[in-house]
């Protein structure tokens, strides 16, 4: 009798766990990553990888296969054809193109893929962009250092990588700032790669040739260099300058008393973009529809500010953080729910 009540439970056991199995949802995502030139992306994918593990908790088992590698676009566009060929339910994609991606993109629609754009829009009717408004990111960057240096001097610009997409909206959004203040006039820009190294030798070259700077609007990857050039210089008193959102600058921010204002692009927009993904492939709607942004398919996420007023806020959130680590925020799961009907 005990053997038999052994058997029964046993089987009511693996009929319940079946019934969970079948219950339970499955999503394959694809990340894709074109440059890894910064631990900012690999931050990003990290935030990525374990948004999907949070939602083991909701029954919800997200594989996620990324592809990260210094690539072209067409090497990129590869990433997305392995993609469609892996048999992905979505794809998330950080891209190195605005317009570059509309036939493939056309395809996994095709295929029954949703496409997702995080970092940088993208022009095809077949994604949606789930990120920042890079214009409005480089926009508020140049607001604060023109109020900063009250309506007038002499600025540079140090750019990122030139024709790349999110670094195009952000050259956009300070010019269209600082075209509203005509004493102010930008003697000169640069492109740096969003490279430190080649951020500190711009500012040491332009502050060779034009000694005379107040203000220095630069990319976060790059303002750490500029500063640190600025620092050599002895000219921190007499300089404004934006700045970055990692850990070790933001400690030498503190420290040294920096005149700085940093645009955030938190590295958990892949995060918030996939979590909104999952959303979407369980056939959920949303409340207002993307139609943000210059390719209306966009919908924006905060962008957080850091200044005088709120640097000690962001200093502790970074606190036992390696120097690397960048301040950051994401939708969680919660907040992505309450976007959809």
């Amino acid at each position: 009798m005990k053997k038999l009540t052994a058997i029964c439970l046993s089987a009511v056991a693996s009929i319940a766990i079946s019934a969970f199995s079948a219950n339970a949802e499955d999503f394959k995502i694809g990340l894709s990553n074109g440059w890894v030139g910064s631990e900012w992306r690999t931050q990003m994918i990290d935030e990525a990888k374990a948004a999907a593990e949070k939602w083991k908790e909701k029954g919800v088992n997200i594989e996620v296969v990324v592809q990260s590698a210094n690539v072209d676009v067409p090497g990129q566009i590869a990433h997305v054809r392995n993609f469609i060929s892996e048999g992905v339910n979505a794809i998330i994609i950080n891209p190195n193109s605005p317009t570059a991606f509309d036939p493939v993109f056309a395809q996994a629609k095709e295929a029954g893929i949703l496409v997702i754009s995080t970092d940088a829009e993208v022009s095809s009717p077949d994604a949606t962009y789930v990120g920042i408004d890079q214009k409005a990111w480089g926009a508020a960057g140049a607001k604060w250092l023109a109020e900063t240096l009250g309506g007038k001097g002499n600025v540079v610009a140090i750019n990122g990588v030139a024709g790349h997409p999110a670094n195009e909206m952000r050259v956009a959004g300070y010019k269209e700032v600082f075209g509203q203040y005509p004493d102010i006039k930008i003697v000169n820009e640069v492109n740096a790669n969003w490279d430190q190294a080649q951020g500190q030798q711009a500012m040491q070259n332009l502050l060779a040739t034009y000694p005379d700077i107040s203000g220095v609007w630069v990319q976060d990857g790059m303002a750490a260099g500029a500063w640190k050039s600025i620092m050599d210089a002895g000219k921190t008193g007499q300089t404004a300058a934006t700045g970055e959102i990692r850990k070790d600058f933001i400690d030498i921010w503190t420290k040294d008393k920096l005149n700085s204002g940093a645009s955030v692009n938190p590295p958990g927009v892949m995060a918030s973009a996939l979590n909104v993904a999952v959303l979407m492939l369980q056939g959920k709607e949303l409340k207002e529809p993307a139609t943000a942004g210059q390719y209306k398919n966009a919908m924006y996420l905060p962008i957080p500010f850091i200044d005088s007023k709120n640097l000690a806020e962001a200093a502790t959130q970074l606190e036992g953080k390696p120097g690397y680590y960048s301040y950051t925020s994401q939708l969680s799961i919660e907040d992505a729910e309450a976007l959809f009907k």
